[in-house]
């Protein structure tokens, strides 16, 4: 497994890899990695002749200077579970390799009209933008590849899709299924600054996502209907405070009125809220399709608890 710091190398040693006819396959991350990740590593892997990883903490995508000092930084982890996973290149840029001008904000940036602007775009306003301007700048360092992300951050990957869609980038932005703890809990880097209490106190999530499918597939009337479902389950969870809970359009992401009259697959469950220090998303199809979710093993959960008690 090669370890490259540079764009330039990083872009020298894939380029290589498609001149001898090897299909490369690129999964970016922020490090801290998680089964979530692997998951995403295993697919890649299934479906390409070269594996790249991306490890960087991108500047660009935090509102708050105390949320990027908080983020989990585990390198030296992060590279071993890229090599278990089997990857071939893990590229970890430092912020002035991927801006020259940095502390200096970059004065070139991707913004996403539409598909950004509410939900995630409202409550953390430059968030898109930071994404889809360090995800191009990955795409253009990896060349031609697929590109693995996971289902979790839904509107993150409709940002991305829309973004590589009309930049013509020569990529194809795959979708994975979100992983889950036995309980429902979406895995995510946040979770592991969650006390006990407040880890159990977030399966309010997925549990409201599960009451707005059923509401749905009860018929009912309205988005508002399905909203107040949801909003039903989280407020009986004093410890979680909710920021938005909505049924949208999967593609445009704006809110749907009247459920009802739309085919369930064009659907999409959108949740986000505040637990304790850290704020979750999560997200689920109206008809929690089977490829939607995967769960992890039991034995996995306790070999991270252990972890993290160590």
């Amino acid at each position: 497994m090669e370890v490259l710091e540079s764009v330039a190398a990083c872009r020298g040693t894939l380029d290589e890899a498609r001149a001898a006819g090897r299909v490369v396959g690129l999964v970016p991350t922020m490090g801290a990695l998680h089964q979530g990740h692997t998951s995403l590593l295993e697919r890649a892997r299934a479906e390409c002749d070269v594996v790249a990883v991306s490890i960087f903490v991108n500047p660009l995508q935090f509102g708050d200077p105390e949320d990027i000092a908080r983020y989990p930084r585990t390198l030296e982890r992060d590279l071993r579970v890229c090599a278990d996973a089997g990857a071939d290149v893990v590229f970890v840029p430092s912020v002035e390799e991927m801006y020259p001008s940095w502390p200096s904000a970059p004065s070139t940036t991707v913004s996403v009209r539409g598909v950004s602007d509410a939900w995630e775009g409202a409550s953390r306003p430059g968030h898109f933008d930071g994404v889809a301007t360090v995800v191009a700048k990955l795409f253009t360092t990896a060349g031609p590849c697929r590109a693995y992300f996971g289902l979790k951050d839904f509107q993150q990957l409709a940002v991305v899709r829309r973004m590589a869609r009309e930049l013509s980038l020569p990529v194809e932005v795959i979708g994975c299924p979100i992983v889950r703890e036995p309980d429902g809990l979406a895995l995510s880097s946040r979770n592991v600054r969650l006390s006990a209490t407040e880890r159990r106190a977030a399966t309010a999530l997925s549990q409201a996502l599960a009451a707005g499918r059923a509401a749905l597939a009860t018929g009912a009337p309205s988005g508002a209907a399905v909203t107040r479902a949801m909003r039903a389950v989280i407020d009986a969870e004093p410890l979680v405070h909710l920021d938005y809970a909505v049924v949208v359009d999967a593609d445009t992401l704006e809110e749907v009125a009247t459920p009802g009259d739309r085919d369930e697959a064009s659907l999409r469950l959108l949740i986000a809220a505040q637990v304790g220090p850290v704020r979750l998303i999560d997200n689920s199809a109206a008809l929690a399709a089977a490829d939607d979710v995967r769960a992890v093993p039991v034995a996995a959960v306790r070999v991270r608890q252990l972890e993290r008690i160590g």
